[in-house]
């Protein structure tokens, strides 16, 4: 599966748009890492507990969306984002989304090399 940030691809030809798609996860770290992320946060610097937290989050939304636009019959998604947002003071929501599509080949397209 192909994603981008971009709403084309480079040297493929859109044939065919399924619609939105999207990956949703709502986390919550547990007691112990919320505890030593509140002795973290005493001292300053990065959040290691919350960075990976969220990094997983992330990858597994985008995973999620992957999942949703294969079953829709799409090969590709594009104008990918990603969304955050809190819930409570616990929870962290992650989205991330696009538009997918069907994408050929495009033979007619120049390379940067010709």
């Amino acid at each position: 599966m192909i994603v981008t940030t971009t709403p084309y691809l480079a040297g493929y030809r859109v044939t065919e748009t399924k619609g939105q798609v999207f990956g949703l996860v709502v986390r919550s770290r547990g007691f112990a890492g919320n505890f030593a992320a509140g002795l973290r946060s005493l001292v300053g610097g990065e959040i290691h507990e919350y960075t990976q937290l969220l990094e997983d989050t992330r990858r597994q939304a985008l995973d999620r969306m992957v999942q949703n636009a294969t079953l829709m019959g799409a090969n590709a998604v594009l104008s990918m984002r990603f969304d955050s947002s809190e819930i409570g003071s616990t929870m962290s929501e992650i989205v991330s989304y696009g538009t997918a599509v069907v994408v050929v080949p495009d033979s007619s397209a120049t390379t940067s090399a010709e």
